[in-house]
C-alpha cells in the first residue's frame, strides 16, 4: 500500500520527554536529509548529510541560524545548540521507507525541545501520535497487526506479555492470517470460474473437497481464538481477588506477595474496611491484586459497605484466593464464602499452617460439594504466612490453573487484541455458515459469498479491509514520537 499523501516532513522527540543521558529528536519526509542539513554542521563547521551514504552517524553540532550566511562566519559556534551524532537513513530502508534523520543529543528536557524547535523552524511539521508508525504501515512496511504490537510491546506489563507482543511484531500472526486468506481466496476463485465456464470447469466431487478445506481453515481459526482469554490474561493481568473471613490472614498474603508492608495487620478482626489493589509479577504472570474486607455478619455500617464491596468483586474476578484460618473450625462465614466460588478459577490457601489443625481439606471438599455442585477443580495448599511458607507451591498453581504450567512458547501465537479476537469471530461464523450451506446442498454461490465474508473479516486484522477512521483512532493510542 502506498501513501501519496504523505508529503510533507515531520519531526518529533523519539525518546522520553524527560531528563536522561541521550535523546533522539526523529525527522523523516522526502526533506529529512534537507532539513537536517540547515541545522547540523560538522566540526569544520561544514555541513555534507545530503553526499553521505544511507545507515552512517555523523558527529557534530545542531546550530540554529539566524541566517543563513552566518554558516561562513567565524562566529558560527555561537549559534550551537548541542553536540550530537546524527544517522541517515535514506529511503526505503527506513522504518518508515522515507527518509529519515535520527538526531542523538543530550537527554536534557530543554536541549530536546530546543533542537525540535529548530528543525521544525526549517521546514518540517510536528509529527501527530503514532505518525511514524502510521507511515510504516500506509507506506507497505508492515501490516497493522505488527502496527498494533508495536505499540503492546510499549506496554507490556510482564515478561509473557512483552513476549507475545513480540512474536505479533515478528509477523507470526500475520503469517498465519495471510496464509489462511490465501487459501480462502484460491476456492472463491476456483468457485467462480468454474460458474462462468462449467463447461471447462466441473465442480464434480467438489463439495467434499470443500468441506474438508472449509473444516481445516475452522480449526486453524478456533485455536487461534482458543488463545484470547489467556491472551487477555498475559496482556492485562489476572483479575485476582483475596476472600476469607477477618483476621483469616489476607492482608499478611498480600504483603508477602508485594514484598512489603502495603497492609495494615493487626490481631483485631476486621481491620480491613475496604478493598486495597496492587500489582504484582509472579515469575511473568501478572496479577491484580484486590485485598477485602473480612467477610461476616456485622453491624458496623462501615464494615457491611466493604463486605458487600468483597462479595462484588469476588463476583467479577477471574481468580478467587480464599484464604482459610485453618486452626479455626469452618462456621457459617465459610459456607457464604464458598457459594462465591460457584464457576470460578479458585486456589484455598489453608493459612496458619504452623499452629493446630483445627479444619481438613477433607471438610472442605465436603461443603464445597454440598454448596457448589459440579464446580470447577479448586487447589488447595497449606501456607503460613508467619513462616512464609507454601508461597511457591501457590505461585506454580497459578501457572498450571491458568497456563498450563507452561509460561514460554516461542512460537505460539497468542491472541492479546481484542479486536483481532472479534475479527477471527467472525471469520469462524462465516465458515461455518459455509458448512452449514455445504450441509443443505445450497448452490454454489452461496459458499462463495460466506468465503469472501471470512476472507474480509481476516483481512480486517491486517488492515487489508479497514477504513481510515479506525487507522487513525488505532495509530492516535501511541506516544508521539513512535
Amino acid at each position: 500500500m502506498n501513501n501519496l499523501f504523505s508529503l510533507d516532513t515531520i519531526a518529533a522527540v523519539a525518546t522520553a520527554l524527560s531528563d536522561s543521558g541521550i535523546g533522539i529528536v526523529r525527522i523523516s519526509g522526502p526533506e529529512a536529509i534537507e532539513i537536517a542539513d540547515k541545522v547540523f554542521c560538522t566540526k569544520s563547521g561544514k555541513k555534507k548529510l545530503k553526499n553521505v551514504d544511507s545507515h552512517t552517524i555523523h558527529y557534530g553540532y545542531i546550530v540554529d541560524f539566524k541566517d543563513e550566511n552566518e554558516i561562513l562566519s567565524e562566529g558560527w559556534q555561537d549559534c550551537i545548540v548541542d553536540e550530537v551524532m546524527v544517522a541517515v537513513m535514506r529511503a526505503p530502508k527506513s522504518y518508515t521507507m522515507e527518509d529519515t534523520v535520527e538526531i542523538n543529543c543530550h537527554g536534557g528536557v530543554l536541549v530536546m525541545q530546543k533542537i525540535l524547535e529548530t528543525v521544525l523552524k526549517h521546514g518540517a511539521r510536528l509529527a501527530q501520535p503514532g505518525e511514524f508508525t502510521k507511515r510504516a504501515f500506509l507506506n507497505g512496511r508492515i501490516d497493522l497487526s505488527k502496527a498494533e504490537a508495536v505499540i503492546d510491546v510499549i506496554h507490556s506489563q510482564n515478561e509473557f506479555a512483552l513476549q507475545s507482543s513480540m512474536n505479533q511484531l515478528q509477523g507470526n500472526l500475520s503469517k498465519e492470517v495471510k496464509n489462511l486468506r490465501e487459501e480462502i481466496i484460491y476456492e472463491i476463485a476456483f468457485i467462480e470460474s468454474a460458474l462462468d465456464d462449467p463447461e471447462h470447469i466441473s465442480l464434480d466431487g467438489y463439495k467434499d473437497k470443500l468441506d474438508e478445506k472449509v473444516s481445516n481453515l475452522s480449526d486453524r481459526v478456533e485455536k487461534l481464538l482458543s488463545t484470547a482469554d489467556n491472551g487477555r490474561l498475559m496482556k492485562e493481568g489476572i483479575s485476582t481477588v483475596i476472600v476469607g473471613k477477618p483476621n483469616a490472614g489476607k492482608s499478611s498474603l498480600l504483603n508477602i506477595m508485594v514484598g512489603e508492608e502495603r497492609a495494615i495487620v493487626t490481631d483485631i478482626a476486621g481491620t480491613t474496611r475496604d478493598v486495597l489493589q496492587e500489582s504484582i509479577k509472579l515469575h511473568g504472570i501478572g496479577l491484580n491484586i484486590i485485598d477485602t474486607a473480612g467477610i461476616r455478619t456485622t453491624e458496623d455500617v462501615v464494615e457491611k459497605i466493604g463486605v458487600e464491596k468483597a462479595k462484588k468483586y469476588a463476583n467479577e474476578a477471574d481468580l478467587i484466593l480464599y484464604v482459610v484460618d485453618a486452626s479455626v473450625a469452618l462456621d457459617d462465614s465459610d459456607r457464604e464464602i464458598i457459594t462465591l466460588l460457584e464457576n470460578k478459577n479458585v486456589i484455598i490457601l489453608l493459612n496458619k499452617s504452623d499452629l493446630t489443625a483445627a479444619v481438613e481439606e477433607s471438610d472442605l471438599i465436603q461443603v464445597i460439594d454440598e454448596l457448589v455442585p459440579g464446580h470447577k477443580k479448586i487447589e488447595m495448599i497449606r501456607t503460613s504466612t508467619k513462616d512464609n511458607t507454601g508461597i511457591d507451591a501457590f505461585e506454580n498453581a497459578i501457572k498450571e490453573m491458568f497456563f498450563k504450567g507452561n509460561l514460554k512458547n516461542n512460537n505460539q501465537i497468542v491472541i492479546t487484541n481484542m479486536r483481532h479476537k472479534e475479527a477471527l469471530k467472525n471469520a469462524y461464523d462465516s465458515l461455518q455458515m459455509v458448512k452449514r450451506s455445504l450441509a443443505d446442498d445450497m448452490p454454489e454461490d452461496f459458499y462463495s459469498i460466506d468465503l469472501m465474508s471470512a476472507y474480509s473479516s481476516l483481512g480486517f486484522i491486517i488492515g487489508e479491509e479497514v477504513d481510515d477512521d479506525l487507522v487513525n483512532e488505532i495509530f492516535t493510542k501511541f506516544c508521539m514520537g513512535k
